[in-house]
């Protein structure tokens, strides 16, 4: 990657602003909270939470093979059972480190890595800067979608 370090560095520190503030939101709420919605045909907050998890495994988990985020890759299929506030916690940390570890390893030829795109939204060829930006749009849309239901709600709403 050919990008100004300090540029990188910013864009992984408002991430990870991202991901703490989010964290601290979730950790009181009870199951009754996690259960709100910001209308009836959304996602409610603990399904937003684990929908996140989700999809940070598989994308990690089909570049890195990964067997610690194989458990959190099927949280957010149907029929998965509702997660309190401190195990949605826990996937939201432990997916963190586990993206956060595997970024900090990988070498310059590491980044050359390139998968064809399979979904129609995808590119035509995916690559480890396009996984990356990727999750953090996916995380800051879902992660805004949790502080608007919380204000809604009259909830404590993380400032992202």
């Amino acid at each position: 990657m050919n990008e100004p370090a300090s540029m990188i560095s910013t864009i992984y520190t408002g991430w990870h602003t991202n991901q703490t503030r989010l964290t601290t939101a979730l950790t009181s709420l009870s199951s009754e909270q996690l259960s709100l919605r910001a209308a009836p045909a959304l996602r409610s907050i603990d399904e937003i939470a684990t929908h996140m998890i989700g999809a940070r495994a598989r994308w990690f988990m089909m570049e890195e093979d990964d067997d610690t985020l194989a458990v959190f890759a099927t949280w957010d299929r149907s029929g998965m059972q509702t997660r309190p506030a401190a195990e949605l916690i826990n996937g939201l940390e432990t997916t963190w480190q586990a993206m956060q570890a595997a970024i900090a390893s990988w070498t310059p030829t590491d980044w050359q890595w390139a998968s064809p795109g399979e979904e129609p939204d995808e590119p035509a060829l995916i690559t480890r800067p396009w996984v990356i930006w990727h999750l953090i749009e996916h995380d800051l849309h879902h992660g805004g979608e949790i502080a608007l239901t919380l204000g809604l709600h009259g909830l404590a709403a993380p400032d992202l």
